[in-house]
């Protein structure tokens, strides 16, 4: 698995200017950006997936251009194979688990079936043991429930690369830890890659293989560890 990343964007924002300048690339299966916030981690995150499009510069997936502005290349997100865990984890309060679940296997056009669900969002739901939440809604459900909820989705369309933006932020230290250990398990059985980014050391020792600091949209530091 190779995560090659190349970009430059700049903000003009008159309230906070910001320029990103950011080059890295990694084989390892788990890489962890670490920076305070502001520092560009979201940005970068935004860029992978397609949300945000750079100045210029180049991002490839497992040998599979994503962009390039020199050759015109820019996939649209839906067809990037990435999957996206939100800080929030951005699950949609008006369906219910399963529903939230089986959204990630559509094309974003229609809202899935409560009645009927699909086989392959049903396999998530039984690997993240919330079967019997299935029928609730995103409110009725704790925050790690949610965040299970929330990988769950990113997960079933089988991604080459899985984002996760600050993922324990919203979740309360004993829970925090229960969680960093699950998902270093998940990616040790799962055959995906995954880019962290957080700004809290705990997570940087639990999950990083490569760890990637970040300060004022600018590499600071880079580097790797075995951890597996």
């Amino acid at each position: 698995m190779r995560l090659d990343v190349d970009i430059r964007r700049v903000m003009a924002d008159p309230q906070r200017p910001f320029s990103l300048e950011l080059a890295f690339r990694s084989d390892s299966p788990r890489v962890v950006l670490f920076g305070p916030s502001g520092s560009g981690k979201s940005l970068t995150l935004r860029a992978i997936a397609g949300l945000m499009r750079p100045d210029a510069g180049h991002i490839g997936v497992r040998g599979r251009t994503l962009f390039d502005d020199f050759r015109g290349v820019d996939v649209p997100a839906r067809e990037r194979r990435i999957g996206y865990v939100f800080q929030d984890y951005a699950l949609f309060p008006h369906l219910t688990v399963a529903q939230n679940v089986a959204f990630g296997l559509t094309s974003g056009l229609r809202q899935p079936s409560r009645r009927k669900v699909p086989e392959a969002a049903q396999r998530w739901l039984d690997a993240f043991e919330l079967d019997g939440l299935a029928n609730r809604y995103p409110s009725q459900i704790s925050g790690g429930q949610q965040q299970r909820v929330a990988l769950a989705r990113a997960l079933a369309p089988q991604p080459e690369l899985l984002l996760l933006d600050e993922p324990f932020a919203a979740l309360d230290p004993p829970l925090r830890g229960r969680l960093r250990d699950e998902l270093v398990a998940l990616q040790a059985r799962l055959d995906v890659q995954m880019l962290v980014i957080t700004h809290d050391p705990a997570d940087v020792e639990v999950l990083g293989q490569h760890v990637l600091e970040i300060r004022d949209g600018r590499l600071h530091r880079d580097s790797a560890r075995d951890t597996a």
